[in-house]
């Protein structure tokens, strides 16, 4: 056997178990062997009878008497009860509901048991003890004894039998790393490690293991986007000429000025493209500070160089706008701007650069790789096989972290010229990320807000200050101004119980009867069509429709400057950068805005995130405060990463992070291509082929 074995190979896991592990993403047994402890139970004490003291939960060694099986007749429930003697004295034992234990285990047998000492009528008596005979090595007593993260069916007693079994019986397994990696860091060796998560002697040997585990992925995670940058500095690409000109033309249009953060970021990605190496960049800007205009100067700095331009956005609302936005700026250059989403497919030509017409899908198509499609813009519907490019030489992707690598690899043209990249998004990245999984980027920051913007006014809403939030929201509608009204969905909280969140539908009807009955009140969320999703955000534009009631499907791009005030229940439930999104969709005007963050939840640590988003209006700092409080997976989305458990919460660990990019750094100097490093070139391709960091 090896680590790529399949579990339908491995003995005492049958297909019943196969299934199991499966739904947990465990289908061999590497997957098996890296499914760490989530905890360990220290019972490495082992407790005199005598000493044991009502209410605490203790391990003993000692030898049992007789196993009798009485019966209650009430309850019809099996009890087994013994006495566990050792050299300081006696006390009863009682198992519930386990009638084979009188066949499992013998009389004057050397056991450990663990348990909590309670006291019932008879006495104090040790109740339902976890059970290990004495003879060789325990794995559930007696030690720090690990437990796993379950699924029904798979219990951390089971899976500490087979991967004990698996430790002993898979003899040498192969090292990944270099021992001088290993031996500088003082890192055990990849098997010594396993066997120390897995079963550690003290809480150091599993913290060092640990360490090594989180070390290697962090490491590996360096190579990957360190090679990547290597790979694309010595690549070819379009160079797209910046032409002042055109730019002065083009700012010279807009109906307002560019900040200085503007001009930078700008100027930072025309030079990029200019250069015959494909440009790798993501342009990090706070909510509102007009990162689309800068993508639309680099779009119209492609297009005039003669090639075509793909722009693609998370969702269709976004697209639309974009298309809408970009459209606009560009109308005075003579351009033919197409929009490709799962249902709607439009194109604006130079002849009406004020008026989208409707379009088949194959003629956008057909004209997309004739090269008649200027700038295509679209979600994810952009990298189906079908859409083929003429001549692309840039890419833009907004939201940049929803989208993998082999995404943005399908945009590239199947051609020696690689086009260039630039990633959009206005969730800041912390530190430690952008070293890591961003490590591939050139960062560029538009860190200045439009002039004339007023601060958002935040406010925390008890549940005793409703009301009065619904009388101050009645008040701004009066003046003429829109609300936004954002709801969680209704999700597990775990196996067969839903949490009592307000769905959309719910808050709508609540809204629109009982709490505003003469207001317009529209409700928004993913699974409407795209035509039902158009019509309200035109009437939503044009005023028609005094609260909105919606899903996170607007947290990005959506550009209302009539709304005022947004409002999102059960607050608590969102990371602060996606509250901070969802303020960001207001205070886009002259108008004061506010933002009313609605929660129940009188949790201090939930108080505490968000309080934070009260003291601070800079995104980057709420990002890093998100990943303090929150860690990486639940800041970035374990599923959406595809990195272990371990590996996304040493995320947050700087030092670490750190320490493996330079190890990283300095060993693919000596060696770019690892050609004395077989086995780190063999993982690094398998981490390439299973990794979709977004």
């Amino acid at each position: 056997m090896t680590l790529a074995t399949p579990l339908l190979e491995v003995p005492r896991i049958g297909p019943v178990y196969q299934k199991r592990l499966k739904a947990m993403g465990i289908t061999t047994i590497r997957d098996l062997l890296l499914h760490f402890p989530r905890s360990y139970q220290d019972l490495s004490n082992i407790t005199p009878v005598n000493q044991a003291q009502e209410g605490n939960e203790y391990c003993f060694l000692g030898t049992l008497s007789e196993l009798i099986e009485k019966r209650t007749f009430k309850k019809r429930m099996s009890i087994v009860e013994s006495i566990i003697k050792d050299k300081t004295g006696s006390m009863r034992v009682v198992w519930f509901n386990q009638p084979y234990l009188k066949e499992t285990l013998k009389p004057g047998e050397e056991v450990y048991l663990a348990g909590k000492v309670i006291r019932d009528k008879s006495g104090i008596h040790l109740s339902s003890p976890s059970f290990e005979k004495a003879q060789g090595v325990p794995i559930h007593t007696a030690r720090l004894v690990p437990i796993y993260k379950e699924t029904k069916g798979v219990s951390s007693k089971w899976l500490r039998s087979i991967i004990y079994m698996l430790l002993y019986s898979m003899g040498t397994l192969q090292e990944s790393l270099p021992p001088s990696l290993l031996k500088d860091r003082n890192l055990p060796l990849f098997k010594d490690a396993l066997f120390a998560i897995h079963f550690p002697n003290t809480k150091k040997d599993s913290e060092l293991a640990k360490k090594r585990f989180s070390f290697e992925e962090l490491f590996f995670i360096s190579l990957f986007v360190l090679t990547q940058r290597k790979k694309l500095s010595e690549a070819k690409a379009p160079a797209i000429a910046f032409t002042p000109d055109i730019m002065k033309r083009f700012t010279s249009k807009l109906s307002f000025t560019l900040t200085d953060a503007q001009k930078k970021a700008a100027w930072h990605i025309l030079k990029d493209i200019a250069k015959p190496r494909p440009m790798n960049r993501i342009l990090q800007g706070d909510v509102g500070s007009g990162k689309t205009v800068v993508a639309a100067m680099a779009s119209l700095a492609a297009v005039k160089a003669g090639y075509q331009v793909a722009f693609m956005a998370p969702t269709e609302i976004l697209a639309q706008q974009h298309f809408k936005t970009v459209g606009e700026s560009l109308a005075h250059f003579r351009m033919t701007i197409g929009l490709l989403t799962g249902k709607t497919d439009r194109f604006i030509s130079p002849k009406l650069p004020n008026d989208s017409i409707e379009i088949s899908r194959k003629k956008l198509l057909e004209r997309v790789k004739e090269g008649t499609i200027d700038v295509l813009i679209g979600t994810h519907a952009l990298i189906q096989d079908k859409v083929k490019f003429n001549n692309l030489a840039l890419v833009i992707i907004d939201e940049q972290h929803r989208f993998g690598v082999r995404q943005r690899k399908k945009l590239q043209p199947k051609t020696k010229l690689i086009a260039h990249f630039l990633s959009m998004t206005a969730t800041p990245i912390p530190r430690t990320l952008a070293m890591s999984v961003y490590g591939d980027l050139d960062p560029t920051i538009i860190d200045e807000l439009p002039k004339g913007r007023k601060k958002v006014e935040t406010k925390i809403v008890p549940p005793e200050e409703r009301k009065k939030a619904y009388a101050f929201i009645a008040k701004e509608v009066r003046k003429g101004r829109q609300v936004f009204v954002i709801c969680p969905r209704i999700e597990k909280v775990e196996e067969g119980e839903i949490s009592e969140l307000k769905t959309v539908k719910e808050e709508y009807e609540k809204l629109s009867k009982d709490i505003f009955p003469n207001l317009e009140i529209e409700i928004l969320h993913g699974k409407m069509g795209a035509p039902q999703k158009e019509q309200i955000m035109r009437h939503l534009k044009r005023g028609k429709i005094d609260i909105l009631v919606s899903t996170s499907v607007i947290e990005v791009g959506v550009d209302i400057q009539n709304a005022t005030v947004m409002m999102i229940e059960n607050a608590d439930r969102f990371g602060l950068a996606q509250l901070h999104q969802f303020r960001g969709r207001v205070g886009r005007s002259r108008y004061q805005s506010y933002c009313l963050l609605f929660t129940e939840s009188n949790v201090p640590k939930t108080k505490q995130r968000l309080k934070a988003l009260l003291e601070s209006e800079n995104g980057f700092q709420l990002a890093e405060r998100d990943l303090q409080l929150r860690g990486p997976g639940d800041f970035a989305g374990n599923k959406q990463w595809g990195l272990p458990d371990f590996a996304m919460e040493n995320l947050a660990n700087l030092p670490l992070v750190q320490e493996a990019r330079d190890a990283a750094q300095e060993l693919l100097e000596k060696d770019l291509m690892l050609k004395n490093y077989p086995q780190l070139k063999n993982r690094l391709q398998e981490l390439q082929e299973k990794l979709h960091l977004e």
